[in-house]
């Protein structure tokens, strides 16, 4: 399989950042003064953070409007994105790579743009991208496949040629539904890694693995 163009996600894919997303949910909530009920952070685990402010809306009664509630959860992940989190070892090789081999760029997230730009950035890998696609600017999460679909648009590759690098189940059942090749990549907070590896197209234990990749690199 010869790829043009490559979709990543950033968080637990490109970024070792999922800790801090396994206990924003429940971390937030507190902080505005409701207790959570049940696993909240599991529930958070597939939506989009517009998803999660209107889950506190209905399922605990948060009177905060959708935006203020976005604010304030992006409010407590700045400093981290800012100035903390680091790549997964081999994403700066594997995205030069990639670049080296004429292959088009770019990210879709559930992290809002500003976020992932300052965290892609202070790594030095943001001007591998060509755009940055956002489930809240898409209007759709990721289990919907708007936010590839728009990102395949963007590059203007052909779907089969177009690879989509994501460590969520739930992501990677919608590229594959969808109709994308899907390298899946092993992340210690996703409980699901052997469903995945069932469905991917790849399975990358970490993004070293560059000869897992070596018959997708155009010649």
């Amino acid at each position: 399989m010869r790829i043009c163009g490559a979709i990543f996600d950033v968080d637990g894919t490109l970024l070792d950042s999922m800790s801090t997303w396994d206990t924003i949910g429940e971390t937030y909530l507190r902080s505005i003064g409701y207790e959570p009920k049940e696993n909240l952070n599991e529930v958070f685990k597939n939506m989009s953070l517009r998803q999660a402010a209107r889950y506190y809306q209905t399922e605990y009664g948060v009177t905060l409007g959708i935006e203020q509630i976005m604010d304030g959860v992006n409010a407590m992940l700045e400093r981290y994105y800012r100035f903390e989190v680091l790549l997964k070892p081999g994403a700066a090789e594997l995205l030069a790579r990639l670049r080296e081999s004429g292959v088009k760029l770019c990210i879709a997230t559930a992290t809002d743009r500003y976020l992932a730009e300052a965290a892609l950035e202070r790594c030095g890998v943001l001007s591998c991208f060509g755009e940055i696609f956002t489930c809240n600017e898409v209007g759709s999460g990721k289990d919907e496949p708007d936010i590839f679909e728009a990102a395949l648009s963007f590059l203007g590759t052909e779907k089969a040629k177009t690879i989509v690098f994501d460590d969520a189940l739930y992501a990677v059942k919608t590229a594959k539904a969808a109709g994308f090749p899907v390298a899946a990549v092993y992340d210690r907070h996703e409980k699901n890694s052997e469903e995945i590896r069932a469905l991917a197209d790849l399975y990358l234990e970490d993004l070293t693995q560059l000869d897992k990749l070596g018959s997708c690199f155009p010649a």
